[in-house]
């Protein structure tokens, strides 16, 4: 086992530029899943990961429709039930770069400065997409991967994977498997291995206020109707209390508190207030009080406000009141937590809050619950003995503030478990202008998963 691993991590240090390149190649595809424009680039990238899995040693390939974007599905087995079939789940998906303006570099040019690889999509994921697929090309080219493997590349992840419940009722058998190695989560720092037992889930909103009938001219008619922006700044500024507490009607009624157990793990985490300082570049932190910033990141749900507009936002004066104001609200839930009682309690809220001179719709957008995994399922020891060999440090345990909605509904219709693991650190700026990925961490991201595949075929049970 120990030679097979040497060649592999032999092929990688010779083939690097030849990694870079596949990784270049997928980072230039435009596939923004939220903006209808770019169809084609999700096609585009469907293609892409589908032919790469062909070069790479995968003999059977295909590419399934879903309601929106595609799926690639990838099928590997030499061994039957003598070896375990894992299921590699990732996104080629990736979000908006706007504002483009922030960027230092073009989003979809990829480049290296300072060891660190600048594009959109660097870290999250097709940076880690391309540590799992480079790695068991490294394997195949040296010796044969030891385990059986399927893959599952989704195209609607950034947009909370809408098509994906449905298509994993329909496909269920074609993606049956014994777990699932999802690298879509990341690091609490460049040299802390980190494992995620935990995710918060979403109901993503966009809430539309209405006033005149038209936008007016605000001399002639300021003074005798209510502002949509101003009604609507009303509604969200009281929300959340400046104690950092949401206001919505029974919005914590089921919300599970934190075991004394468990906030102790937390707390050996050791983010403490000036970590999160220093990856937010904020000049102070804010959060529900009561409960450390990593037990509110992680442990705790939230209410944000991700854009608001209406009117006039052009050069120079225009002076109007619009007929209309839009804001985009996240909720990020906790286990316990469901998205339907959620959006139940954002109309009670509305309905008590709301002027009478303005009409409202709440439109929900994304609906995913919250999850936990065992941290103690086999194959989920297995990655952490992994990562202590390579990194030379124990793996951290973790629950994650984002939502991956894929990890709920493989427990729930295809009944695996997951591996949330992965190689992004916090300070890639995923979702913001100059999102990067870290070349050191990168590669020794592949010498782990190459490092896991034989770990796993011989020695964890």
């Amino acid at each position: 086992m120990e030679n097979r691993i040497q060649l592999a991590n032999k092929y990688i240090e010779e083939n690097k530029q030849n990694i870079l390149d596949s990784l270049f190649e997928i980072l230039e595809i435009q596939s923004i899943s939220s903006d209808p424009k770019f169809k084609q680039q999700l096609v585009k990238g469907a293609e892409w990961i589908e032919n790469h899995l062909k070069n790479i040693g995968i003999p059977e390939t295909k590419i399934l429709k879903t309601q929106q974007h595609p799926v690639v599905f990838g099928n590997l087995n030499k061994f039957g039930k003598d070896k375990p079939t894992i299921l590699i789940y990732g996104h080629y998906d990736v979000q908006p770069p706007d504002p483009l303006e922030l960027w230092e570099t073009d989003p979809f040019v990829p480049t290296i400065k300072d060891n660190l690889i600048f594009a959109r999509g660097a870290s999250d994921m097709k940076g880690q997409l391309i540590v799992i697929l480079s790695a068991i090309q490294a394997i195949n080219a040296t010796s044969e991967l030891p385990i059986n493997i399927k893959f599952m590349i989704e195209g609607e992840e950034e947009i909370g994977s809408p098509s994906i419940e449905e298509f994993l009722h329909t496909n269920r058998e074609l993606f049956a498997s014994d777990f699932v190695l999802n690298l879509d989560a990341g690091m609490i720092s460049k040299t802390q291995p980190t494992i995620v037992y935990g995710l918060r889930g979403l109901a993503y909103f966009e809430i539309h206020v209405t006033g005149p009938g038209h936008d007016l001219h605000s001399g002639l008619f300021g003074g005798v109707v209510m502002n949509p922006i101003q009604a609507l700044s009303t509604i969200l500024s009281g929300m959340v209390n400046d104690k950092g507490v949401i206001q919505l009607p029974g919005f914590y009624d089921d919300v599970l508190s934190l075991s004394e157990e468990e906030r102790e793990q937390l707390e050996e985490l050791n983010l403490d207030d000036n970590y999160y300082l220093e990856q937010t570049e904020a000049t102070a932190l804010f959060g529900e009080e009561g409960y450390t910033p990593t037990e509110r990141v992680g442990a705790r749900p939230t209410l944000d406000v991700n854009g608001i507009f209406g009117g006039y936002t052009g050069e120079g004066p225009k002076t109007v009141i619009p007929s209309k104001a839009v804001a985009k609200l996240s909720m990020r839930l906790i286990p316990n937590q469901t998205p339907d009682k959620v959006k139940d309690q954002l109309h009670e809220y509305m309905e008590q809050h709301a002027p009478k001179q303005v009409t409202w719709e709440v439109r929900q957008l994304s609906s995913d619950p919250a999850c936990i995994t065992n941290p103690d399922f086999y194959a989920t020891r297995c990655f952490a003995d992994t990562l202590q060999k390579v990194w030379g440090k124990k793996p951290v345990y973790k629950r994650e503030g984002g939502s991956i909605p894929i990890v709920s509904h493989m427990q729930n219709i295809l009944g695996v478990e997951s591996i949330l693991s992965g190689f992004g650190l916090p300070e890639d700026k995923i979702h913001s202008p100059n999102e990067r990925m870290d070349l050191d961490v990168f590669w020794k991201g592949i010498e782990t998963v190459i490092q896991y595949f034989f770990n796993i075929a011989e020695n964890c049970k």
